[in-house]
Parts: structure tokens; sequence; C-alpha cells
């Protein structure tokens, strides 16, 4: 099972978790799969494409230090100029889901690029999930007085909901990542944006996250129970992953606990008691979480 990142029809880059044959050199298949015409056709999810130009070819180097260096032929700058910076998020989101790649730097034909082949938007050197995805600067008048955060919001499918991770600019005033990431995940997506939130409008923390090895405590108000479900102490799915991709997106956090008041009794929709941490899933959008 490999995340391979495509676009969506709403024009996001986001995973889609496919079942890929077995075979050596698996980053560089994984890239094969993001080609037009190539074998993710078999597989592809209703409602998606793939990035690359039909007949790119692809090579992958890794190096030691975590930098994977990847190589396209010629067929790689047929795209269409405003695909340009959701190629540049796919190929780097997709490469960087191996433990053993943290950067990407993209050539073509054996030289590297410093800028994109067709609308010249710039490569750095060395590209990561620091970068962002899904840009979304709405509102946004001076960039510097920002920082980035990603967050997940929802999206629906013909199978359901899946997750799609957007970089929203917040304060850069506001010191704690953890609770910038909160506030951009509880006041929801854009209207026009197409995406969708499961938070009810007046869920805030009560108290300030706190994170110890890896391990990040979040205290909310009641509203973070679903509506119907305010008696039984439910959290939906969505809303819990959403929360626990948000903010192990952060390089401090591995896993997430929830608490309401101070007090842990939330269930899941199954009425498990979530007494333990939450962690990231192996996998993103598998059809099943």
């Amino acid at each position: 099972m490999r995340e391979l990142y495509l676009i969506d029809k709403n024009g996001y880059v986001t995973a889609q978790t496919l079942p890929l044959p077995k075979q050596e050199g698996t980053a560089k298949q994984a890239l094969e799969y993001l080609v037009e015409g190539g074998p993710v056709s078999n597989i592809m999810p209703n409602g998606f494409r793939a990035v690359l130009p039909a007949d790119t070819a692809v090579n992958v180097d890794i190096k030691e230090d975590g930098t994977a260096i990847a190589d396209f032929s010629n067929e790689f700058k047929n795209y269409k100029a405003e695909d340009e910076q959701k190629i540049v998020q796919a190929i780097t989101w997709t490469l960087t889901q191996f433990n053993s790649i943290d950067k990407v730097k993209i050539r073509m034909n054996g030289h590297d690029l410093k800028e994109m082949p067709v609308n010249g938007t710039p490569i750095s050197e060395d590209l990561s999930r620091e970068d962002g995805i899904n840009l979304d600067t709405a509102g946004v008048t001076d960039i510097t007085a920002t920082q980035p955060v990603t967050v997940y919001y929802l999206a629906e499918s013909d199978k359901g909901t899946y997750y799609v991770p957007v970089t929203k600019r917040t304060s850069a005033k506001e010191k704690d990542q953890v609770t910038a990431a909160i506030k951009e995940l509880t006041e929801g997506p854009g209207n026009k944006s197409g995406l969708l939130s499961d938070f009810q409008g007046d869920v805030k923390l009560e108290n300030e996250p706190k994170i110890e090895d890896g391990h990040v405590t979040l205290d909310f108000n009641e509203a973070i129970y679903g509506s119907a479900d305010g008696e039984k102490k439910v959290i939906s799915d969505e809303v819990l992953n959403s929360i626990v991709l948000t903010l192990t997106e952060l390089p401090d956090v591995k896993s997430v606990s929830v608490t309401v008041n101070g007090k842990s009794e939330l269930v899941n929709e199954k009425g498990e008691k979530l007494s333990k941490p939450v962690s990231r899933p192996s996998k993103v959008n598998t059809g099943s979480f």
C-alpha cells in the first residue's frame, strides 16, 4: 500500500493509498504511478487524475543524507501551467512518505532544475513537506508576518469522505504551533474551497496543549462532541482523524490524547474509550481509516 498524491475533482493534491505490485525500488515505482496513462489508470479512484504528463520516464536516486533525486525524461514538461505547483507538491509528498527520504531534488534529463519548465516556478534544492501543499493565502496581506501550518480538512467522493492537507498562513505571533494548527482546523475551510469540516462552530481549547516526549494532550470544551452525541461523549471519527493527521505533520508530535474539561471520558464512534494516545495512521485515505 503506497500513498500516491493525485489531483482530486476540486483541484487539490491529496493522497490516495493504493495497492502497488511488490517490486524493488519502491520510491521510483510510486512516482511511475503518478504518470498519466500509466499503471495507475487501472486503480485510479473516480474523480482523481494523475499529475505527471503521459510517457514521462522516471528515475530516483536516494542519497545517504535523505535526499531523493527525482530525474524525469523530456516528456516531464508537457503539462498545463496551472498544474505546475501541484506537480512539485505531488512529487515531494509522494517521495517523503518513505522513511529514508526527507528532501527532494528535481532533475530533467540529468540536469538540476532551478525552476519548473513551463511557468518558471522556482524550485529549491531541498524540497520538503515544510514547503507546504495546496497553499491557501486567502486574506493574507503581509506574508512575512505569518507562518505556515498544514491542516487536514474533509472532501467527499462517491466512496465517502477523505482527508485533504491544506497549508494555511497563521500569525507569526502565535509561538505554539499546536495551538495555531488547532485554531485553523476549528475555524474550518473557506466557503468557496469545496472542502468540509466536522467541527462544531464553538469548539475551543480550554487549556494550553501539553507536549511531552512527542505526545500532545489537548483539552477541549464540550463542543468537541458531535452535536447529537453530547450526552454520550462521542467524538466523531472525522474530527479525531483531522486532529491527529494535522498535529502529526508537526516534527515534534507523534501521538495525540484528547480530554474534555480535563477529563478523559471520550469514546469514538464505535463506543471504544479513547484511553490511549492516538498515533498517525500508517497510510492516509485508504477508503477506510
